[in-house]
């Protein structure tokens, strides 16, 4: 899989930034978003900021107009961090599951905050909670972002001991995009957490292997195992900074590009 979509010669010039009422030419048709349920809090402490969600929905809406299909994977933290003490000593599995669950609140926020500004949301759980959301069905999500839907895909990969990052990874490829983005709280992947040393430098490119090798922790092993064996990249950038997103899907230099 290639790291930008190819256009066949067939295919119409893109749109010129300069001509008048043109908008700009994607650099990819259809992606991943993986947002963590941290990012939903904003300055909160837990839960669910609106401000916030209304923010990224924004971003998330620039890129839908754009012409590229957009599929979400959502995590649950900002829901679970206010029982994870409770959940010391749970058995691993039940803990899990009750994240999975905190998944779909998120799920059920982010589609009603799309609803509002005209975006259609569809949400698919790896669950079966069908009085609430729809069961993932694989056909059914690529035909709706065929339509130029947002796909919210929520309960992970619906197994415990596997993170949201694996399951962006595992959706990313069932979905067949060409990037899955990493939407997190700095802008890309640095040498040392920038919050803490002044020197640390962010990486504009890395191989999967030099990531896995130096212990970066962009995503867990899995998911960079499997995006390095599918030759899926990943984009790091930050969903806090204002038309990241944006930049990300016309191909500019935003965040770290992580590729084999």
């Amino acid at each position: 899989m290639s790291a930008t979509r190819p256009r066949s010669t067939d295919d119409p010039e893109p749109a010129r930034c300069g001509a008048p009422g043109a908008r700009p030419a994607p650099a990819y048709k259809r992606i991943l978003v993986k947002l963590s349920g941290e990012a939903l809090m904003g300055a909160d402490s837990y839960g669910i900021n609106r401000d916030t969600v209304e923010r990224i929905v924004g971003e998330i809406g620039d890129v839908v107009r754009l012409g590229v299909e957009v599929a979400v994977v959502i995590g649950g933290g900002n829901i679970f961090r206010g029982v994870a003490p409770a959940s010391a000593h749970m058995d691993r599995a039940t803990a899990d599951y009750m994240g999975m669950l905190a998944t779909v609140m998120n799920a059920l926020a982010l589609q009603d905050a799309m609803r509002r500004v005209n975006l259609v949301a569809r949400v698919q759980s790896a669950l079966n909670i069908e009085q609430v959301v729809e069961p993932y069905i694989r056909g059914k999500a690529m035909r709706y972002l065929e339509e130029g839907r947002v796909v919210i895909f929520a309960a992970g990969t619906g197994n415990p001991f596997f993170t949201t990052d694996t399951a962006a990874a595992l959706r990313g490829m069932e979905m067949n995009v060409e990037l899955v983005l990493k939407a997190t709280k700095v802008d890309g992947v640095y040498s040392a957490d920038p919050r803490m040393n002044a020197d640390a430098q962010r990486y504009r490119r890395l191989t999967f292997d030099e990531a896995i090798a130096r212990n970066l922790r962009v995503m867990d092993a899995t998911a960079l195992t499997l995006c390095r064996d599918q030759k899926l990249p990943i984009n790091v950038f930050s969903i806090f900074k204002p038309s990241a997103l944006r930049r990300v899907v016309l191909g500019e230099d935003e965040g770290t590009f992580l590729h084999n």
